[in-house]
Parts: structure tokens; C-alpha cells; sequence
């Protein structure tokens, strides 16, 4: 058998690691571009935590770092007062928003809108909308209860970093009765792998909650199927089917 030569087994290994990966798209400033329709594909809306299939969620790998939440004791303890209460005490389950980051990993698409100074982000559930800016604007004084929170966003390198906080006490991490307080502070990093594929880093604290700061990440994936496109959905809507059919 004949050997290749070495400077084309180099380029035939370098096409192995670089050819099947599409190089990131850019803006005219030369920021990843992060515009378009993702979506995750795991099981972090029924638990962000590793869990077995049950009759209410599937089976699925956890998304937290070294699959531990670090609550405080009573914290412990409210959380599984949750779990056991979820089919009704879910704030979804009541068609409230999802809050951050949940939003993310609800198992419907999302769609990014990208300027210089802002990233809107259009989600199909419920049609919340983020308002991300990023001109260098800081959180408004004092506290806000807010359900998605107040986001403020910069750049480093190739990562969007965005901070969150101003957040209400309403809302859950996931299915799982997982929640957190209205000290809730959230910092995501968006940071594109290539084309078509984000990696996505959450990392968390409550000191009314939590007794240290904590992290997930995923994967966000890119639709490219013909017209793909968000959809319509009401949530609260179909209650009054029966009365609007």
C-alpha cells in the first residue's frame, strides 16, 4: 500500500477536523452573526438534572454542571414540595412566562434578531419577546419584578455575554419544581461552535436560595428545513376553546 506523502495526510487529517463545520457567519462589524431560528434537543424543560423516565417527562441527561443545584436547606426542601405539586403548582401549567433561562430550553423555536446594539430574540412559546441590549446601557436602579428580567449585553471575543437580573420569583427552571427567588442573577454565553450550532452557558446565583453560584450548558441547534418558521402559540388560548371553538 503506498503512503501519502506527509504534507497531504497533514491537509486530509486538518479537512477531517474542518470540513464537515461551516465557518461562522459574520456582521459588517465582525461579530458572529446569531441571527435565525434555534432550537435546543434535550430534556432540561421536565429537569434540568439528570432523571428517569416518569408518566409526566422522558428520559434525559442533566444540563447542570456536575448534576448538583446547591440549595439551601429549607430550599431543599421546597423543591421537593414542588415536585410533588407540579401538575398544578408549575408556573407553566398556569401559562405564565417561562422566565430566564428557561425560555431557552422550552421545546419550542426561537428566533435571534441582530443589531450593533441590540439582540432580539422572538420565542414561539407564548410569543415572549427579549430585548437584549447591548450599547453599553446599564440595569435601571433599584429592583424590578420582572418575568423574563432586565438583560444587558457585551461582547468578548466571539461570545455574547448577557446579564440578567430584575427577575419576580414566579417562575421555575423547569417541570421539576427546580425555582429560585426574586434575587435570582443570570449571565448567559452565547458563543457560536460554527454555523449552525451555539453553545450556550448559564450560570446562576441566589443568595436567598442557593449557597454558591452555579452553571448549565447546552447546545442550541439552527433550523434550516424549507420555510421553517415560529408558529402560532397561546397557551391560556385553549381554555376557551369550549366557549370559542
Amino acid at each position: 500500500m503506498r503512503k501519502l506523502p506527509c504534507h497531504f495526510a497533514l491537509a486530509w487529517v486538518a479537512c477531517g477536523m474542518a470540513c464537515g463545520q461551516s465557518a461562522v457567519p459574520r456582521t459588517p462589524e465582525g461579530r458572529p452573526d446569531l441571527s435565525g431560528i434555534w432550537q435546543v434537543m434535550n430534556t432540561a424543560e421536565w429537569d434540568i438534572q439528570d432523571h428517569q423516565a416518569r408518566p409526566d417527562a422522558p428520559a434525559g441527561l442533566g444540563v447542570v454542571e456536575g448534576d448538583q443545584i446547591p440549595y439551601q436547606a429549607w430550599a431543599a426542601a421546597k423543591k421537593k414540595e414542588n415536585f410533588k405539586k407540579r401538575a398544578t403548582e408549575d408556573p407553566l401549567a398556569k401559562c405564565y412566562l417561562p422566565g430566564v433561562p428557561r425560555l431557552t430550553y422550552t421545546p419550542l423555536p426561537f428566533q435571534i434578531f441582530q443589531t450593533p446594539k441590540e439582540v432580539t430574540i422572538f420565542y414561539q412559546y407564548a410569543h415572549a419577546v427579549r430585548h437584549i441590549f447591548a450599547n453599553g446601557s446599564k440595569h435601571p436602579d433599584g429592583h424590578i419584578d420582572w418575568w423574563l428580567g432586565d438583560s444587558r449585553a457585551q461582547w468578548q471575543g466571539d461570545t455574547l455575554i448577557v446579564d440578567v437580573t430584575d427577575f419576580n420569583d414566579l417562575t421555575w427552571f423547569d417541570r421539576a419544581g427546580n425555582f429560585h427567588s426574586d434575587e435570582l442573577h443570570v449571565v448567559e454565553r452565547y458563543t457560536p461552535a460554527d454555523a449552525d450550532h451555539i453553545n450556550y452557558e448559564v450560570s446562576v446565583e441566589d443568595p436567598k436560595v442557593f449557597t454558591r453560584p452555579w452553571k448549565m450548558s447546552m447546545i442550541l441547534y439552527r433550523h434550516k428545513e424549507k420555510n421553517f418558521q415560529l408558529l402560532e402559540h397561546e397557551c391560556y388560548g385553549f381554555e376557551y376553546e369550549p366557549y370559542y371553538p
